[in-house]
């Protein structure tokens, strides 16, 4: 059986705003390395989607596992009241140490993900029609060390998304556009959040930063 990679996680990871099938990061990052795609991530997936419905998916000794996930957490909590952001980044923490424990148990190479600030620092949220958080900046912070602790117990690679899209969202460009493969080719989002063409590919390199890394 040829070996096999297990993608999870949110839109991160899929082809549907990169220009379609065999775009997304996920894809590109298989095709790379020669290796058969099990592509589990979904948009608009949260923490508790990956371990409760993309988790048990897993089957058999995978080659690598590529995880994308607590974004979606913690803007679904901004958006219905920011004084439950700090509530989410702690379900994000438990689901992280679950899905990881679980995934490690099957010898596979991990890499797990940061999130992006698609305000690149500046912390306005208005391009999306959220209101202010105070303090928006810090949460970010909190999740992605989350994220990063989640990794070091487990022996995860960690891709440092946050670092390498800084500079390429709300200040490169109009991020709210639909266009997966925009003239400027250092605006790496559309759609709001989501990563296009570019993202995809800046994605994909920095999972494989983070694998010869490690």
């Amino acid at each position: 059986m040829a070996p096999r990679y297990f993608a999870l996680g949110d839109s991160m990871s899929i082809d549907d705003y990169a220009g379609g099938p065999g775009l997304g990061a996920a894809s590109l990052l298989a095709d790379d390395l020669g290796i058969e795609l099990m592509l589990l991530a979904r948009d608009g997936a949260t923490s508790d989607d990956v371990l409760r419905r993309q988790l048990g998916q897993v089957s058999g000794r995978p080659a690598l596992i590529t995880l994308t996930m607590g974004g979606n957490d913690l803007l679904t909590a901004i958006v219905e009241s920011p004084d439950k952001a700090p509530a989410a980044i702690e379900s994000v923490a438990t689901n992280y140490e679950a899905t990881l424990a679980t995934l490690s148990a099957t010898g596979a190479r991990i890499v797990v993900s940061t999130v992006y600030d698609p305000t690149d620092g500046t912390g306005d949220m208005s391009w999306a029609g959220l209101p202010d958080v105070e303090g928006g900046l810090a949460l970010l912070e909190s999740l992605n060390a989350t994220i990063r602790e989640a990794a070091a117990r487990h022996r995860a690679a960690v891709a440092d998304l946050h670092a390498a899209f800084l500079g390429h969202g709300a200040q490169a460009g109009d991020i709210t556009t639909a266009d997966p493969h925009p003239a400027n080719r250092e605006l790496w989002l559309c759609g709001h959040i989501e990563p296009n063409a570019w993202g995809a590919e800046a994605i994909r390199d920095t999972w494989r930063a983070a694998l010869r890394s490690s």
